[in-house]
């Protein structure tokens, strides 16, 4: 997924290819842990308890479904979601069934901001908007890893586009 080569207009390159931080992923992989937890202590205390041996494979199929409808989706979310930077444009692509894009020129760009919380200082990512000046809402890149570094490309690729200063 994401903006191919053959996407890309006469002259145009790719200058940063990106996709969401991992960080997305440890709520899934925390599900995972506590369904498992939980299964396994089910199938710990069901003889201790005079349960029938149905219950803890009950309890068992029921965590795997719950671990599979916790974690595939926000999986598929952060595979299908990139963020590409090339020497024209801001793009984000994200869909599993419906492919949404949005692409900014960079000509039209006049504001390119970073927020970090906390546990984005953690992780070390963090939210970039990028505004237009348009009607439309800023293009809003959440959880982009080593956002600083992305937001001064992106400003010294916006100022080198500036048909003003060419």
């Amino acid at each position: 997924m994401g903006l191919r080569e053959e996407h890309l207009a006469e002259g145009e390159s790719v200058v940063l290819r990106l996709r969401t931080h991992r960080k997305v992923l440890l709520k899934p992989v925390a599900w995972i842990v506590v369904l498992v937890a939980l299964a396994v202590a089910a199938w710990i205390a069901a003889p201790m308890f005079g349960l029938p041996s149905w219950a803890s494979l009950f309890v068992a199929a029921v965590a795997a479904l719950l671990a599979v409808a916790a974690t595939v989706p926000p999986y598929l979310k952060w595979l299908t979601t990139t963020y590409v930077i090339t020497n024209q444009r801001v793009s984000l692509r994200t869909g599993i069934l419906t492919h949404t894009g949005r692409d900014i020129p960079l000509y039209r760009i006049n504001d390119v901001t970073f927020e970090k919380q906390l546990n984005d200082r953690l992780f070390g990512c963090g939210t970039l908007v990028i505004s237009d000046g348009s009607d439309r809402d800023g293009m809003v890149l959440d959880d982009v890893p080593d956002v600083e570094h992305v937001q001064r490309t992106l400003q010294d690729l916006v100022r080198k586009s500036d048909p003003r200063d060419n």
